[in-house]
């Protein structure tokens, strides 16, 4: 019987409760920037907020991601040669399950690491490198199921396609699809893989790859894949690659759109550094699309509307909440773009300076580019900050060595299981976001 019940107890402490929300792939569940947790703190004790765990690892932009007890992450190695790596730990002790590593010469700018999430799908997970190795491992062990060079199968950068801060696009799953943005030539933007053999299954679009990770929705009663692409925004039938619309968003400078796509009902948001703010309605009809407005600064500190980076912005009905090309937090009238109110304490005020937005409930949970974790409401009337905490240090290979600042951290953190968990240059960390 002693047996027996240490059994019991030593399971539920390394079994996640199974009621508990997963992060699984970028941006959680639903790629929707939703948290949806019951029984969270609704303040922070101190300035500090305390880490159960914390794991040495390399540089990298990624965010982690977490599914059946796991946490995921990459990262880059350039001691004895240049080398990308995919980790696994166990998401309560921090234990180090498994890595795989492989050899990775990066030929882009920004060189800290990989920058895709690691997507979890029926016990496989799929990792997305920079220069465009893309892996298919067995979740638990490890071990490589299968796997594609893209660029040299692509010829992404021989075709001058290769963007310039590398592939960033996070693999989305659709069926026993698993569908990648690489903005290849010869039709191969985007390209479709059986998500067991790593086949080919279809390919679409000839335009140029751009940061931004595409995502699934439903219009005019058929699932379509949204890509916003380094020529426009796109939607695809997820079966078969089908074109169902497009709308040229032309850069003016070059392809530099990071943000996630936005849907609030029937209208799509996209925001760029460079490019402004496009809203397009989804005809619910037919899948086609018809444009409601654009907004574009006259350069990146004369901005309008909302000139995003690396943030991915709040779609809320009447109302949008993004930071901007400066670190600038604003809200929006979702209806025409006009700016309602703009509030710099919620990150340093610099170029490309970052918020992430994750809602839980009435909240929005704030990670910004010093490492601190803000608690706070949004609303048309303001920012309301109810709590501000320190979670990790931020560090400098992001930045490439820039002297603009002393560090920062980009990475988007992952809530699973009541627990936040991020990384930056150096480590990563887990802490716990459970009420007492």
């Amino acid at each position: 019987m002693r047996c027996l019940i240490l059994s019991v107890v030593i399971a539920f402490y390394l079994v996640p409760n199974l009621l508990a929300e997963e992060w699984p792939q970028w941006r959680g569940s639903n790629r929707d920037g939703w948290w949806n947790e019951t029984g969270i703190i609704d303040k922070f004790e101190s300035e500090q907020i305390e880490v159960l765990w914390r794991q040495p690892i390399g540089a990298g932009y990624s965010g982690p991601t977490v599914a059946d007890g796991r946490v995921y992450v990459t990262d880059r190695q350039v001691e004895r040669k240049q080398i990308e790596r995919i980790h696994c730990f166990d998401w309560k002790l921090g234990r180090k399950l498994w890595t795989h590593e492989y050899d990775c010469e990066y030929t882009v700018s920004y060189q800290a690491g990989p920058r895709a999430s690691v997507t979890i799908d029926d016990g496989r997970a799929y990792a997305l490198g920079a220069m465009g190795h893309l892996h298919c491992l067995d979740a638990g062990a490890g071990v490589v199921l299968w796997k594609r060079d893209l660029n040299e199968e692509y010829q992404i950068a021989a075709g001058r396609r290769m963007p310039i801060w590398g592939i960033a696009s996070s693999p989305l799953i659709y069926g026993d699809l698993v569908i990648v943005h690489i903005g290849a030539k010869k039709n191969a933007s985007i390209v479709a893989f059986d998500k067991k053999s790593g086949d080919e299954e279809w390919r679409a679009l000839n335009d140029r790859a751009q940061y931004s990770a595409p995502i699934l929705i439903e219009q005019a009663g058929q699932p379509v894949v949204v890509c916003w692409t380094g020529d426009g925004v796109a939607g695809l039938d997820p079966r078969d690659g089908r074109v169902h619309w497009h709308h040229a968003m032309t850069p003016r400078n070059m392809p530099i759109g990071i943000a996630t796509p936005l849907i609030d009902r029937n209208r799509l948001f996209v925001t760029s550094f460079y490019d402004g703010s496009l809203m397009l309605r989804l005809r619910q009809d037919e899948p086609a699309v018809e444009m409601i407005w654009r907004r574009v600064g006259q350069d990146e500190k004369n901005t309008d509307a909302l000139h995003s980076i690396i943030s991915t912005p709040i779609f809320d009905g009447d109302y949008i909440y993004g930071v901007d090309s400066y670190g600038e937090l604003r809200c929006l009238e979702s209806s025409s773009g006009d700016r309602l109110w703009e509030d710099s304490r919620a990150t340093p005020r610099n170029r490309w300076s970052n918020l992430h937005f994750v809602r839980n409930g009435e909240r929005v949970w704030m990670f910004n580019e010093m490492g601190e974790l803000i608690i706070s409401k949004l609303s048309a009337a303001g920012f309301q900050e109810l709590s501000r905490a320190k979670l990790i240090d931020p560090t400098k290979p992001q930045l490439s060595g820039s002297g603009r600042r002393n560090g920062v951290c980009w990475a988007h953190p992952a809530f699973a299981y009541k627990h936040v968990f991020i990384r930056n240059d150096k480590e990563i960390v887990c802490a716990s976001l459970e009420a007492e």
